[in-house]
């Protein structure tokens, strides 16, 4: 069977494997075969439910599993899946509902109050995956359908789900993410991550309106791999449940690893059975890093990726992690791109391509990119200098070096002082090393005389002591001068959105 879309995935395992084991909730074990026939059912209630070719529907949950169900089920009537952040405002979901138009939401119950202040559109349906509506109860609702996959065929270029971006700065925007960009993943990375085919066993406790949640899911399931997942992070269960399945791979973000490795569970569970533990997201501290290569029994992969791609960029593997114990340089890089990926790097102000070692504006070329953004063709022409498919720019500021990819910054927070580029993680990577820097983030404010300078946000750990001076007198010792702060800022906390990503926006209206 030719695999064409997210569904075919569903599809072939069932008509291969019916009875193996899928996916594990924490009260459920689905086969292929189960999962075959619910997303059917739930693709033939949404023709009834009036879903056409090309339509939306939405799911507001936590639950991964009611998320995968929902866009394998749309996948197999020919509609489009939108996974919406359960942590948004009402008015933040009223926004992202106006921008998709979903013919359907599946929503937690503990959401229902936040919607019934929206006035929703009077054709959306409404199923909750828990709450006291029976007749609006999504695990209730399915099974009452029939079992009839309509089979409607898309391509593989077509669009499979719409993510909205982070929002660091202004709107999200809802990222076309295409069938083709998350079957890659199959085929061109399987290979790199080491996974074992039937044999892999996965630990999924990503968010599901992550690109990382849904597509880790249904790249597992893809090698007739099972997914185990839980609805939110905890040390204690996420550490008993790789004890009891024998999960063999991860994918945390640099804070679960944090609190999985201090967890008082950590040294007595029976982590036998880990071949890798893959991490990104955001950064990670090179004290972190390090606590984690000696402690875990297995190998570390860092992803970088971003929702454009449909999931993963460059890899670092294990035998980078064990070489940057002694090259510790090696660690800070995000990794060899994928084969099936070119990577340009542009100087941002010139557009001329930069040379070995030369920081500038990343650019991807690849199948996994995505779309567009939908119903903004300024910023996806903004996206895709050269028109679509070709490249696109991801904003993120970097170099290649002995065939690694470094990634340094967001392009938009860059700092021209003097009529020189400074690009704030590398002064933030200096700082946090201080025995009184807990966390920092660098920006750039109004200078008369350079333009831009450079200022330093910190958060001091408790029970110490450093002033300014200090602490720009520190940087000068491991970083050339006019990258170094002129001026210090101490805060409470640094404004993070809920990706961990640093506001950077909010630093600058508050402290800029």
């Amino acid at each position: 069977m030719q695999t064409e879309s997210i569904a075919d995935i569903i599809r072939g395992h069932a008509s291969t494997a019916p009875s193996r084991r899928a996916f594990i909730e924490p009260d459920r074990e689905w086969t292929f075969a189960e999962l075959d026939d619910a997303t059917s059912r739930i693709a033939d209630g949404l023709v009834a439910a009036g879903v056409a070719p090309g339509d939306t529907v939405a799911c507001l949950t936590r639950s991964l599993g009611a998320a995968l169900l929902l866009a394998v089920g749309a996948a197999k009537c020919g509609a489009v899946s939108v996974p919406l952040n359960w942590r948004l405002k009402p008015g933040e979901i009223d926004y992202a509902i106006g921008v998709v138009e979903p013919k359907v939401l599946v929503a937690d119950g503990s959401v229902a109050a936040g919607l019934a202040e929206l006035a929703l559109p009077s054709r959306l349906k409404l199923l909750l995956v828990e709450g006291d509506d029976p007749a609006a109860e999504f695990g209730r609702w399915w099974p009452a359908q029939r079992a009839a996959d309509p089979r409607v065929r898309v391509a593989p270029d077509s669009v499979a789900f719409r993510m909205f971006s982070s929002g660091t700065t202004g709107r999200p925007k809802a990222v076309s993410v295409t069938h083709q960009g998350v079957l890659t993943h199959i085929t061109d990375w399987t290979g790199p991550f080491g996974f074992k085919g039937a044999d892999t066993v996965h630990l999924n406790v990503l968010p599901t309106f992550h690109v990382s949640g849904l597509v880790n899911a249904l790249w597992v399931l893809g090698i007739g791999g099972t997914v185990v997942t839980r609805a939110a992070f905890d040390p204690a269960d996420f550490l008993a449940a790789i004890a009891r399945w024998k999960v063999t791979d991860t994918f945390m973000v640099p804070t679960m690893m944090g609190a999985m490795v201090a967890s008082p569970a950590f040294a007595a569970t029976d982590l036998g059975s880990l071949q890798c533990v893959a991490y990104g997201g955001s950064p990670i501290s090179l004290d972190l890093l390090l606590r984690c290569v000696r402690a875990l029994p297995c190998g570390l992969r860092q992803v970088y990726g971003m929702t454009e791609s449909s999931g993963c960029i460059a890899l670092l593997q294990p035998e980078d992690h064990r070489r940057g114990l002694e090259r510790p340089e090696i660690l800070r890089a995000a990794g060899r791109p994928g084969a099936h990926f070119d990577i340009r790097i542009v100087e941002p102000r010139t557009g001329a391509v930069c040379g070995e070692g030369e920081v500038g504006e990343i650019w991807v070329r690849s199948s996994q990119n995505f779309d567009g953004y939908h119903k903004d063709p300024a910023a996806t022409a903004q996206a895709f200098p050269e028109g679509r498919p070709g490249w696109y720019r991801t904003g993120d500021a970097g170099y290649m070096s002995e065939g690694l990819l470094y990634v340094s910054d967001r392009i938009k927070d860059m700092i021209i002082t003097g009529g020189e580029n400074v690009y704030p993680v590398e002064v933030e990577q200096v700082l946090v090393t201080h025995p009184a820097v807990r966390d920092v983030a660098v920006i750039g404010v109004p200078d008369e005389t350079w333009g831009e300078s450079v200022r330093a946000c910190v958060v001091l750990r408790p029970d110490t002591k450093a002033d300014g001076a200090e602490l720009i007198a520190f940087t000068r010792d491991h970083i050339a001068h006019y990258k170094c702060p002129r001026s210090v800022v101490f805060v409470d906390e640094i404004p993070r959105n809920p990706s961990g990503k640093i506001l950077k926006t909010v630093l600058r209206e508050r402290h800029g």
